[in-house]
């Protein structure tokens, strides 16, 4: 058996044994064992969000369990203590791990450069527990400025200073500046009271953008209340104070609230008690071979942040950065699976990456994005929307539908203050209980069109040659009159049928008529002359080759087929109907309305004052079954039964 051990469940450490498990899932000889002190993984780049009262906490972190249910990687909840490199084990709090192959994931930490106080006393952000107690103190800072009588000590409450302008502290920084005015006017504080500061020693603000983009966040920053502070050093923290250290040396101390530190980080502790084995660099890194092998080491991969590697024809090292531990994880794993399985190459770590994106709020962002050999800018709108779109792929991967249904809820669908590029648009602000008499009335008029059908006949009597022929012929005979297909045109077509009583003149408008894609034709008319026309006048068809073939050649190629299909739709129309004015199963039943409804508009065409019924399915699609519902019930009993069956849980097909 060889085991291969990851220690750390970031970025890197999961994707690395995620991809591992999938490539070696037939080789029973390999154990995959994942180590980190918590059993959950935490997206880091998203704490701010939780910090800043955005996004509920659960929306940051994601089981371990489920990440790798079904899988063969044994998740251990334990802290690394020390590492044996020559007899291959690592010894935890709660045992020791022998291993054939170590990767080295644990991410880093604060730096604090040894300013005095800063680990003390400054607010970190480095972690889910850094966002949760500083979500908490930030609540408690404004209750507690609410009932402060002494102004001077109410400002010093209200001062904030968020130390560091990389990426962590920009957004930290937004959010707050965002989060200020909600807090202010919940506990009715004068947000004028309330001061805000990014101190940083360097020049300009997240150095690795564009000195353009830079320029663009610092000028943000102060639109939304951050005062920037740059070539400024911070030379002391106290608990109500907080010490700048200019370009002059001179150093002067300003009342401080609180003290958000971001300004560097470091390689975890383990990493740093592998020190002495391992060949190290800048804030301790381990030095790799191509192959992302500790130096010296040949069963010792490092993966993520603790990289310190340059690749070639490039003159600095891989940066600490999400996509770095994306394409780490990867070639770690092909490299494994080729030592493991003696198959393949080892291949050279060559990343390419991508740009950059930095938000500054939940409604602002920059970002340099392309090739290697071409990065342009994105407008604000489209950088926040890369951003998302770039989350949900990675989740994408890690956790499959589940969490990425948990990423737009938290995101979009119910987010508060508008606080999303989107604002508010998709928030759900309508309480579901009015949607009840809608989807009642939906369920009723489903039964009334299926009790119909069977008065007339739909039962026993093959009856779809003349449904369908009869609205073929409809359309055709508007659309002959009006000219050829393709154009506009507004004209009287008329239509003679020979009866006892003498002639019966149809008149209709052809409105539009246009094929698009090659293939589909799209079709409005009016039975009416267009002046007298009402909206129960209008027929909307969609001509879908494939539909028409299916039609012809499959459900009208028998009087038998015609019966089964015809007591088919009778069924589904009942069914469907009783179930929505049930509210069981709606979503399911929604979907089947909406499928319904595109057969109808894809066969006999569809009059306009019948669309409400597509509206109205859209409407109670989601979750429009819980409210005086049997969903209240049902749902809960089913998703707690369905999640604990296997392959649903390894392939992440429920959703919490």
């Amino acid at each position: 058996m060889k085991n291969i051990v990851i220690v750390g469940a970031g970025y890197a450490g999961v994707l690395t044994a995620k991809k591992l498990a999938k490539r070696l899932k037939k080789q029973e000889d390999v154990q995959i064992t994942i180590i980190d002190k918590n059993p959950f993984h935490t997206m880091y780049t998203e704490l701010h969000e939780v910090a800043a009262h955005r996004v509920d906490e659960v929306s940051i972190k994601i089981s371990l369990e489920r990440i790798f249910a079904g899988r063969n990687v044994r998740v251990v909840l334990d802290s690394v203590l020390s590492i044996d490199f020559e007899n291959r084990v690592l010894a935890g709090k709660a045992g020791a791990y022998p291993y054939d192959y170590l990767v080295l994931a644990t991410g880093s930490k604060p730096a604090f450069f040894g300013v005095p106080g800063a680990e003390e006393i400054s607010y970190t952000l480095w972690s889910y527990d850094d966002a949760v107690v500083l979500r908490e103190h930030l609540l408690r800072v404004f209750r507690r400025a609410a009932r402060e009588a002494d102004p001077a000590e109410r400002r010093r409450l209200l001062t904030f200073y968020v130390v560091g302008a990389g990426f962590t502290g920009v957004e930290m920084a937004g959010e707050l500046a965002e989060l200020a005015p909600l807090l202010c006017e919940k506990f009715e504080i004068d947000a004028g009271e309330v001061s805000m500061f990014e101190v940083d020693v360097l020049d300009r603000i997240v150095p690795i953008l564009p000195e353009k983009l830079s320029d663009k966040v610092a000028r943000r920053l102060a639109k939304m209340g951050v005062r920037v502070r740059l070539e400024t050093g911070v030379a002391g923290i106290g608990k109500d104070y907080i010490e700048l250290k200019g370009e002059d040396g001179r150093v002067e101390r300003f009342p401080a609230g609180t003290v958000i530190w971001t300004a560097g980080i470091e390689s975890s502790d383990i990493v740093s008690e592998a020190a002495e084995a391992l060949q190290t660099a800048r804030r301790g890194r381990v030095v790799t071979d191509k192959y992302l092998r500790a130096a010296g080491h040949a069963d010792v991969f490092v993966a993520g942040d603790n990289i310190m590697y340059v690749p070639k024809g490039e003159q600095n090292p891989v940066p600490q950065m999400v996509e770095n531990c994306e394409q780490s994880a990867e070639l770690i794993a092909h490299n494994l699976v080729s030592l493991v399985t003696g198959r393949g190459e080892l291949r050279e770590y060559n990343p390419k990456f991508h740009g950059v994106m930095v938000s500054v709020g939940g409604r602002y962002g920059v970002a340099q994005v392309g090739t290697p050999n071409h990065m342009f800018s994105l407008p604000s709108f489209l950088a926040m929307f890369v951003k998302h779109f770039i989350n949900v792929v990675y989740f994408v991967q890690v956790l499959g539908w589940n969490k990425v249904f948990s990423y737009l809820k938290h995101e979009f669908f119910t987010i508060r203050d508008c606080r999303s590029f989107l604002g508010g648009h998709f928030s759900n602000r309508t309480p579901s209980f009015l949607l009840v008499p809608l989807r009642v009335w939906l369920g009723v008029c489903w039964v009334f069109e299926g009790a119909m059908k069977i008065v007339e006949g739909w039962m026993d009597t093959p009856m779809l040659t003349g449904f369908f022929g009869g609205a073929n012929q409809f359309f055709n005979q508007i659309l002959s009159a009006a000219g050829a297909r393709n154009a506009v045109a507004v004209v009287d077509a008329v239509a003679s049928a020979t009866a006892a009583a003498g002639e019966a003149v149809l008149t209709g408008v052809a409105v539009f008529s246009y094929r698009i894609l090659g293939f589909l034709d799209v079709t409005l008319v009016s039975a009416s002359d267009l002046t007298h026309a009402t909206i129960s006048d209008y027929a909307f068809k969609i001509d879908f080759p494939l539909v028409n073939w299916f039609v012809n050649h499959v459900i009208l190629s028998s009087d038998g087929m015609q019966v089964f299909m015809q007591i088919c739709v009778v069924a589904a129309e009942i069914l469907i109907g009783l179930a929505l004015i049930g509210g069981l199963f709606t979503f399911l039943t929604s979907g089947a309305s909406l499928v319904l409804q595109v057969m109808f508009v894809m066969t006999t065409g569809l009059y306009l004052n019948t669309f409400w019924m597509v509206f109205a399915a859209i409407a109670v699609l989601i979750g429009g079954g819980r409210t005086i519902g049997l969903d209240y019930y049902v749902m809960p009993w089913l998703k707690k039964r369905w999640k604990n069956v296997r392959f649903v849980r390894k392939w992440y097909l429920y959703n919490d």
